[in-house]
């Protein structure tokens, strides 16, 4: 009973108007917000951090201990705002655009990262690169994706990984440092479970 009145459209309308005064309404929208509803939780929880901490300039819910230095040159899937929700993760792209497709998932500690300091003076960054990761991506804990990787759909990065050149191909699993194939999907195992197919 208390789940249905949780769960009733018309909380889940006040959440949205309320919420919509602090988060662009256009995030607060897909699965996690219409479904799963979790959305919400992370909205309501992040909101501190929103008003009165570091991520005040940030348009989506994010948890307290996830930094994004330039919101602008993010772009996501609102099937993956998932990501944004874990501690550690780190997605640096003041000089640099990062691309995220749908349905993404990214473990804690992670860094994504767009450019790097000049090694003949540290406090000047070289100039930015893209980095796109693909759709249906799961990024594990503690790996670091350098400036101007591309990686294709369906690609695993495993943990503790260093990714320092592309896989645009994508469906393999990568791993070490530098990150290198250790793995091929088979593409029909793939497809025959891809949540990309179920929306």
């Amino acid at each position: 009973m208390i789940k249905k009145i949780l769960y009733s459209r018309f909380i889940l309308k006040i959440n949205k108007l309320i919420l919509g005064c602090f988060y662009e309404k256009k995030y607060l929208k897909g699965k996690f917000f219409d479904e799963k509803r979790g959305g919400f939780i992370w909205a309501w929880r992040g909101l501190p951090s929103k008003i009165f901490g570091k991520n005040r300039k940030i348009p989506w819910p994010i948890g307290k201990n996830t930094i994004v230095s330039n919101a602008a040159n993010i772009e996501f899937d609102n099937s993956s705002i998932n990501i944004f929700q874990l501690p550690g993760c780190y997605f640096q792209c003041h000089k640099g655009k990062i691309t995220i497709g749908k349905e993404v998932h990214i473990a804690p500690n992670c860094g994504i990262i767009t450019t790097n300091h000049d090694i003949y003076n540290p406090n000047n960054h070289i100039d930015g690169k893209d980095i796109i990761i693909g759709d249906a991506c799961w990024i594990g804990m503690n790996s670091v994706i350098l400036p101007g990787v591309k990686i294709g759909e369906h690609t695993v990065v495993g943990a503790g990984a260093i990714v320092t050149k592309s896989f645009p191909e994508g469906y393999v699993v990568i791993a070490g440092n530098p990150a290198k194939i250790i793995y091929r999907l088979d593409k029909d195992k793939v497809n025959e479970s891809s949540v990309l197919d179920n929306e």
